[in-house]
């Protein structure tokens, strides 16, 4: 009876979570219209759903929960990374994670969207507390995006290549690879940096054009194959290589999430109506998101299935050498990031001093 007491009780304090929750969010400050929010935060063509800023932490973390412009970037990204964090763990009831070094690149891409995601999920979620925090975090974002771009280039080199492309490129392609993620981390930081003195363009471009070389190369054996393959994917006869298909799809949202990254559309046809739904970066969301699930599985359908193709194409110690790769490539991406942050810190503080005076 103790124990069915001690259940009862604990059972009521959890129904009684939700009431709190609701009685803590209609107690947080109202979110902030355009003319209200700090000229810093304020974004093209939205006019309304600000968080204010200069709060406690607890307020933006509760935030999640509270209907403002970021909501839907927070979400999509959250759940993204769960439903990747949930395939992990079904693949890992088939794939032997640990034993086989073959599998590791596979492993290193699941590990970096869950990466990437989570830590746009943070950025959307926190970075409205300070100028400071908007940098901080969003450079988070870039480390994760530098990662995915290395997981993306390891899986196609290691099971998408064919083997002509594999000669071509053997000994330079996960080398060059990594270089250019840690290009794109520092073009997207100090591009970002950049922002806070010069013109918004500084900013896209130092975020497109090294991201964009980084796609290419990263995805050069997957546009290789497509080509040599393509009397197959036209008739729509898969049954030779089913992950053909997913490797299209990938391709497909990708282009398509650029586009939405780099056009405010549609906000900037209905300025002030896409304020809480409907922007174009949310639809970048959705898209990326859509393309690291039709890349998980094409890696996990070649890692299946063209298992005589990769063996003999990559040496014994390879795949442990992609993945100290991967290791100096997160060290890398992140002391580019803590660089171009102490240069921001420098110039908020500037900044600061000079309004005072």
């Amino acid at each position: 009876m103790k124990k069915i007491g001690r259940l009862f009780f604990n059972l009521q304090k959890m129904m009684q979570i939700p009431q709190m929750l609701s009685e803590t969010i209609s107690s947080m400050p109202k979110t902030l219209s355009d003319k209200e929010a700090p000229c810093f935060f304020r974004k093209h063509y939205i006019h309304s759903g600000y968080r204010a800023v200069h709060q406690k932490w607890r307020y933006y973390f509760l935030s999640l929960f509270q209907w403002h412009n970021e909501s839907i970037n927070v979400w999509t990204h959250l759940l993204g990374a769960l439903v990747v964090l949930l395939r992990a763990v079904q693949l890992a009831e088939t794939v032997d994670f640990i034993n086989d070094a073959h599998s590791w690149p596979l492993l290193i891409l699941l590990l970096t969207s869950m990466a990437y995601m989570g830590f746009s999920t943070v950025a959307h979620l926190l970075a409205a507390k300070s100028v400071f925090h908007h940098y901080a975090f969003f450079f988070l974002d870039y480390v994760g995006v530098a990662l995915y771009q290395y997981g993306s280039a390891v899986v196609h080199y290691y099971y998408a290549i064919e083997e002509s492309w594999h000669e071509s490129v053997r000994g330079c392609f996960m080398p060059i690879a990594s270089f250019l993620c840690c290009l794109s981390c520092f073009g997207c930081c100090y591009g970002t940096y950049c922002n806070y003195t010069h013109h918004p363009w500084v900013r896209k471009v130092g975020q497109i054009v090294p991201s964009a070389l980084a796609y290419e190369w990263d995805t050069s054996p997957v546009f290789h194959r497509l080509v040599i393959w393509y009397p197959f994917w036209v008739t729509g006869d898969f049954r030779s290589s089913p992950a053909l298909l997913f490797h299209f799809g990938q391709v497909a949202f990708f282009l398509s999430s650029a586009f939405f990254f780099t056009h405010p559309i549609p906000q900037s046809w209905f300025p002030g109506h896409c304020d809480f739904l409907g922007q174009g970066h949310q639809v970048f969301h959705v898209l990326i998101f859509l393309c690291t699930v039709c890349q998980i599985q094409a890696s996990y359908l070649d890692y299946l299935n063209r298992r005589d193709v990769y063996v003999t194409l990559h040496t014994n110690g390879e795949a442990s050498f992609f993945v100290l790769l991967f290791i100096l490539t997160l060290v890398m991406s992140t002391l580019i990031a803590f660089y171009i942050l102490a240069k921001v810190k420098r110039a908020v503080s500037n900044t600061e001093k000079q309004r005072k005076e």
